[in-house]
Parts: structure tokens; sequence; C-alpha cells
């Protein structure tokens, strides 16, 4: 792997996951050196389209963590909405449906308010086999820059445990759905869990800019 991939992967981990938090100054020399990598292939992994969101270059041209906005959020999450359910229809009637069915059992048995992180790994591992039943390169760039934002704000629900109940139960029909191999439930319930996960990120995220 390269050094700035490398790099890039552990900082949008880190600012996904809140470890780097907002307004986190990412001075080139000391992120440099906790990553071990030289300045180049870090301002290579600061400078790629993803994290446009995400890092703030200022006046000194020091960047910054940025924190979550709904300015940027909103058209992220509601532009590729039809691709998400298309992606769906299109896994339901792939023929690789068999995953999708221990999926839906995976997400019937979690208890997201316990343990939010498994939980979070539970819908990565479905975002993948969503991808693999799919395979459509166009389908899995649309979703790829609003998933990257989608596990930022994720962790603001984590003290919510009504809506990670409802994400829950909304996950588990989609997966049923698909593993059923029937596409226009598999689309339908895509687009109520997008309508409510987004109508609960924006809610978080009132009086934010």
């Amino acid at each position: 792997m390269r050094a700035s991939d490398r790099a890039y992967r552990t900082l949008l981990d880190e600012i996904q996951s809140g470890v780097l938090r907002p307004g986190a100054v990412l001075a080139e020399v000391e992120q440099s050196v906790r990553l071990g990598v030289t300045g180049t292939p870090l301002r290579e992994a600061l400078g790629r389209p993803a994290d446009g969101a995400m890092v703030l270059w200022g006046a000194t041209s020091t960047p910054t963590a940025t924190a979550p906005r709904r300015t940027a959020l909103a058209p992220k999450a509601t532009t590729p909405s039809r691709e998400k359910q298309t992606a769906a229809r299109l896994a339901a009637s792939s023929g690789a449906t068999p995953p999708f069915a221990a999926l839906a059992t995976e997400f019937a048995a979690t208890d997201a308010a316990a343990d939010p992180d498994a939980y979070y790994a539970l819908i990565a591992r479905f975002d993948d086999a969503l991808d693999l039943a799919v395979a459509n390169d166009y389908l899995t760039a649309a979703l790829k820059t609003v998933r990257t934002h989608l596990v930022r704000v994720r962790r603001l629900a984590r003290d919510n445990p009504e809506r990670l109940a409802a994400s829950v139960a909304e996950h588990r029909l989609i997966a049923s759905a698909i593993g059923a191999g029937d596409a226009e439930l598999a689309a339908h319930a895509t687009h109520v869990h997008l309508h409510n996960a987004l109508a609960a990120i924006l809610a978080s995220l009132e009086g934010t800019p």
C-alpha cells in the first residue's frame, strides 16, 4: 500500500469516528511523524476529493478537521437516493441473494444501542455485499461519497436508542427483501430508510450552518 493511501485511510477513519475532533489542527510535521510518512504523501492524502468536506484549509495553509454541516450533508445524502434504490433493486434481481438472508438474521439479532460499533460494522458488511451483488462501478462510485459522510454523522445517533432501533429494523427489512429476491420491496424499504435517516441526521444538526 502506498504511503499516501495508508495516511488517507487512517485520517479518514479518525475523522469519521471522531478520534480527530472538529477543529483539530492537522499540522504537517506532527501528522507526518504520527503517521510515519513524509510531507508529500500526507499532502496527497489531505488533498483527496473525499476529504473536501472533512478538511478545511485556512489562511495559514494549515488544514483542520471540520464538523458535519447541514449544507454540506443534505445534497450528498439526497442526490444518490435513486441510485441507492436502484442498487437494492438490482441486488434483489442479481441471483447473489443468499448473503442477504444471513445479514437479515444478523440485523434481527443486533442490539445497536448496546454496541453501536458492532452495528456500524454490520452495515459496512451489508454495503460491501450490496456492491458485490450489483457489480456496477457507476453505482458503487455514486454511493461511496455519501457513505463516507454518513459514517461521520452516524455517531450523532449513538445517544438516540429509538433511532438506532428503527435503523436496525429498516436494514433488516432491506436485507430480507433482497434475500427473498423482492426487488420492489427492497427499493421501497431503502427509500423509507433513507428518508428516516436523513431526517434524523438533519434534526441532530439543527442550528448548524
